[in-house]
């Protein structure tokens, strides 16, 4: 394996990695900043109504994110599997 093909298997996992994180993270963004915005106005200052609402927007995208995830890290382990022959010469 040469130093061009690690470093390109390499941006390839942290691209997916990202990809694949991106939906639950932004969601819970915009959500976090609904929420904080809420409070702010409202002047509620309670800890639980920050995190109950991240917590279900994140899993609720889990779910409806889940099978575009699943299919990416899949389609992924595929390709690295099928190139060791290649990465060992």
């Amino acid at each position: 394996m040469t130093y061009a093909t690690a470093l390109s298997l390499g941006r390839e996992a942290i691209v997916v990695a990202l990809l694949v994180c991106a939906p639950a993270l932004l969601l819970g963004l915009v959500t976090g900043l609904v929420v904080s915005i809420f409070q702010a106005v409202t002047q509620i200052q309670e800890p639980t109504l920050a995190f109950i609402p991240k917590i279900v927007v994140v899993a609720v995208a889990i779910l409806l994110f889940g099978p575009f995830m699943l299919a990416l890290l899949t389609d992924f382990t595929t390709r690295v599997f099928t190139e060791i022959p290649t990465f060992v010469r």
